[in-house]
């Protein structure tokens, strides 16, 4: 039972689907009280085995609208979280805070023709909580999913990317949709085989999407591994792309919740 003065509620897993050895995704219900902006995460809470609550956060893959919570995760070996968090089953018990955060959100740029959302790994989950938000369909020409993992089995969701465009209110709208898979430890059809940041080096990576990242017309989200991030954020500043901030607006976004 939810307490009225308590910061989260106790939701329920519903449903669990194993990816890889050491990649799940897991959905719960969801509180009538919580809202959330696509791009946002939440801060999931489990009991540890010492018995101490555990909190970590993590990005909604649901769209805003669902009546339910999708999330992404990773197993970390040893690790405090998601060493619960993975032997968790339907019916357990989740608990979330009640407050949203985050600001991975469209609402960062005031302008903008092209959204690039670059993600490694889980960091994909935001981009596809956004993806299905009418709102983004309808504000930019063009969106270029660019989607990193290590091998191909870590390709998650897409089946859900595929499924997506012909809903009826994207439908129209699919034409603007260029992803861009990436694996960089197997050599696979149809995918980049280099980092993210060697491929805005060497120009590839616009070469795949057929399209230019300038500060006039891109405006880019990146979330993932930190290291990642953080490289990304650097070489495009030397293209005189900037962090977006309320005082200053810019051309980039950044999650990074590791």
């Amino acid at each position: 039972m939810n307490q009225p003065d308590e910061k989260f509620t106790r939701q329920t897993i519903t449903d669990i689907l194993p990816l890889t050895p050491s990649l799940f995704s897991f959905r719960c219900t969801r509180d009538d009280g919580f809202r959330f902006t696509a791009g946002q995460f939440a801060r999931l809470g489990v009991r540890s085995e010492r018995g101490n609550l555990v909190w970590r956060a993590y990005s909604m893959v649901s769209s805003p609208y669902d009546e339910f919570l999708d999330f992404f995760s990773i197993v970390v070996p040893d690790g405090e979280f998601t060493s619960v968090l993975s032997r968790l089953k339907v019916g357990d018990e989740l608990l979330i805070e009640k407050q949203p955060q985050g600001f991975l959100t469209l609402d960062r740029f005031g302008d903008g023709r092209d959204l690039w959302l670059l993600a490694t790994g889980t960091g994909v989950a935001p981009f596809l909580s956004i993806l299905q938000d009418f709102a983004v369909w309808e504000r930019f020409e063009r969106i270029v999913l660019v989607y990193s993992v290590r091998t191909q089995a870590e390709l998650a969701y897409r089946e859900l990317l595929q499924e997506l465009t012909t809903r009826e209110y994207i439908a129209p709208h699919a034409h603007k949709l260029v992803f861009v898979p990436v694996v960089t430890r197997e050599k696979v059809a149809g995918c980049l085989d280099q980092r993210i940041t060697d491929l805005l080096n060497n120009g590839r990576l616009e070469q795949a999407a057929g399209l230019s990242m300038t500060p006039e017309h891109s405006r880019v989200l990146i979330c993932g591994n930190p290291q990642m991030v953080d490289d990304t954020r650097k070489l495009l500043k030397k293209r005189d792309m900037q962090l977006s901030l309320t005082r200053r607006p810019g051309q980039v976004a950044v999650e990074n919740y590791w």
